[in-house]
């Protein structure tokens, strides 16, 4: 069952603000996008005019998610008749988000408007570099991280924008999907994979995966989708039809990493997700493929410490 995505579209919204989270999240297959706005038609940062947007409603349905992109000129833009209609729409959100009925995901300056709206008050936030005095000035009552990709605070999110809103739109489809799905659209858009402040957990199954080597791609899609099983490394290189040798090779080549540590990094990946759902140290340990609890704390001290 495909989510429902709505883009609240302003005059002057940043075209990648809009379009490349859009684009992300189309990609998958898995949402269905609507653009909603005061107005029928509004022109974008580039000249682009959309048109045939839909009114605000006054409900959407649970699980919905609701985008707020940034604008070009904040100072002005959020100073419309417009602007002001989307925030006072906005305040009509705030049960439903806070409820976790609605996600609200703001990209660059759009968490300035959700922030004049009173929906950040008392959650972790972020924005663009340029952004982020007013929305402390602004916002007072609003967490403000600095130096953020993006943060997740309960059912809100917040980006640094621009291509940023591609990595939360990213996060989005591995939270909602799986991290297989995520890798699927990123190979296909050809994006650098970075690190959310407040997501550790992103990293393990997307930071090795900027590069465009197949091989390299089929044997990682390989252990990934069983990260569990005791891999050797003549196994995952038959799967990936090359040679042992080759794949070492190509790892330490393209990612730096042995194949043996990348697997590694998976199933600690594993085992911290199973920790975080109520699993004791030995348990996770055992359901990410370790042979113990002790094993993983091994493997754990020898990450920290790298």
């Amino acid at each position: 069952m495909q989510r429902d995505v709505f883009f609240v579209t302003l005059p002057g919204a940043l075209a990648l603000d809009l379009t490349g989270p859009a684009e992300t999240l189309r990609l998958s297959g898995q949402f269905r996008l609507h653009y909603i706005s005061p107005l029928q038609e509004v022109e974008l940062t580039t000249g682009l005019v959309v048109s045939r947007l839909k009114p605000l409603p006054d409900d959407m349905p649970d699980g919905s998610i609701l985008v707020v992109p940034g604008v070009s000129n904040s100072q002005t833009q959020f100073d419309t008749p417009p602007a002001q209609a989307v925030r006072d729409w906005l305040k009509t959100q705030k049960t439903a988000i806070e409820g976790a009925r609605l996600q609200l995901v703001c990209i660059c300056s759009g968490s300035l408007l959700a922030g004049m709206a009173g929906l950040l008050d008392g959650y972790q936030c972020t924005s663009h570099h340029e952004v982020i005095p007013r929305l402390r000035q602004q916002v007072p009552a609003a967490l403000v991280k600095d130096n953020r990709i993006f943060v997740e605070d309960r059912s809100i999110l917040t980006s640094a924008g621009i291509t940023a809103g591609i990595d939360l739109a990213l996060y989005l489809i591995t939270r909602h999907h799986g991290p297989q799905a995520a890798l699927d659209v990123a190979r296909e858009m050809v994006v650098y994979f970075r690190r959310g402040g407040e997501d550790p957990q992103l990293s393990p199954w997307l930071q090795h995966r900027n590069h465009l080597h197949p091989a390299i791609h089929r044997a990682q899609n390989v252990i990934s989708a069983d990260p569990e099983s005791a891999w050797q490394v003549e196994d995952i290189a038959a799967k990936a039809h090359i040679s042992s040798r080759h794949l070492t090779r190509l790892f330490r080549q393209y990612l730096g990493i042995s194949v043996r540590d990348y697997h590694e990094q998976l199933r600690i990946a594993v085992a911290r997700q199973r920790m975080q759902q109520g699993f004791g140290l030995e348990k996770a340990a055992l359901a990410a493929g370790f042979s113990s609890g002790r094993q993983l704390r091994r493997a754990l001290q020898r990450w920290q410490q790298s």
